[in-house]
């Protein structure tokens, strides 16, 4: 009498479904921070004193509830935290995906795939490089190549004039646009929202779309700033 092996990989398949879960929550987390993220970067444009008020505000949310810049550091917590959750769960997975297939398979799989989830996984770890680098670069000015800057604006503009800091900024956000893109269209999947025919075109012109308008609206200030057109 054959034996069903339903319930020993039952929790395996649960495990997994699981991290994809957690993966797709926190990456739309991350949507959400990267919009607002980008529509703030923009105040530039409007000069110092839209910028410096923008800086102000955010830094003032909360009172007097919580402390000066305590909404800041509660936000960028829970962040870490999210952060710390889908990387654990993209290499949990990546692991068990690269233990469970063939490397005849694997190679088929990688040809077949799209640039975006090809790009995936190792244009996530430059991401996170990234992430740590900005910080230190512009949050906890721990990297000071502008020098020491009297205002948010002032800080801004004295780092963008400067082409190779375009040039990292510029490679990473369009790897967040590719990742962006993946990201979306995967969490689509695993949320169920990609069941019928007009609904995987909805997902996919979404992350499109994201993708494509995150990386214009983090462009734009720093090459305005490169060229001269806002100073």
């Amino acid at each position: 009498m054959a034996t069903s092996t339903l319930p020993a990989s039952t929790p395996a398949v649960r495990s997994s479904i699981g991290l994809k879960l957690l993966m797709a929550g926190s990456g739309l987390l991350f949507v959400f921070y990267v919009l607002a993220h980008a529509y703030g970067n923009l105040m530039v444009l409007g000069g110092p004193d839209a910028f410096n008020n923008y800086a102000h505000h955010l830094r003032t949310l909360g009172e007097p509830m919580l402390p000066y810049s305590g909404f800041l550091w509660v936000f960028r917590l829970v962040l870490i935290a999210a952060l710390a959750l889908h990387v654990y769960s993209a290499l949990t997975l990546w692991g068990r995906a690269n233990g469970a297939r063939s490397t005849k398979y694997a190679v088929k799989k990688a040809a077949a795939s799209s640039l975006a989830s090809r790009t995936m996984r190792f244009g996530g770890i430059a991401l996170l490089l990234f992430v740590i680098f900005h910080l230190l670069h512009l949050t906890t000015h721990t990297i000071r190549p502008q020098g020491e800057q009297p205002t948010p604006y002032a800080n801004v503009i004295n780092s963008f004039d400067k082409w190779w800091l375009v040039l990292i900024y510029a490679v990473a956000v369009i790897a967040l646009a590719f990742h962006l893109h993946h990201g979306i269209w995967s969490a689509a999947q695993t949320l169920g929202w990609t069941s019928t025919t007009a609904a995987r075109r909805n997902a996919k012109f979404l992350a499109h779309f994201i993708g494509s308008l995150v990386a214009t609206a983090f462009l734009i200030p720093p090459l305005c700033i490169l060229f001269g057109i806002v100073d």
